[in-house]
């Protein structure tokens, strides 16, 4: 399988309601590598790598969110993949 790289951006309530933590969850459960981390602009930036398939359900998965999340739109940049992750982590600021 191809593999590529996902830069996300996540705008909405998403901040407070363990969206990061929930990220990582499916991220790892998917496979992927990458970080999750909140935004000074109130959003949610989401970096990870792996199999194309994957990653669009992490993209699906991230236009929605968590149940108590409020996604009001989500950025998406395809890029290419360096293999720069060993595993998903939440970054912190």
């Amino acid at each position: 399988m191809p593999t590529t790289r996902l830069h996300a951006t996540v705008r909405g309530d998403v901040q407070g309601v363990f969206f990061r933590a929930h990220t990582e969850e499916k991220a790892r459960e998917l496979g992927l590598t990458g970080w999750v981390m909140n935004t000074s602009g109130g959003g949610v930036e989401v970096v990870a790598e792996g199999e194309r398939e994957k990653l669009e359900a992490l993209l699906a998965w991230l236009r929605r969110g968590p149940p108590a999340a409020v996604v009001s739109g989500v950025d998406a940049e395809w890029e290419e993949f360096k293999a720069e992750f060993a595993r998903f982590e939440i970054k912190y600021r």
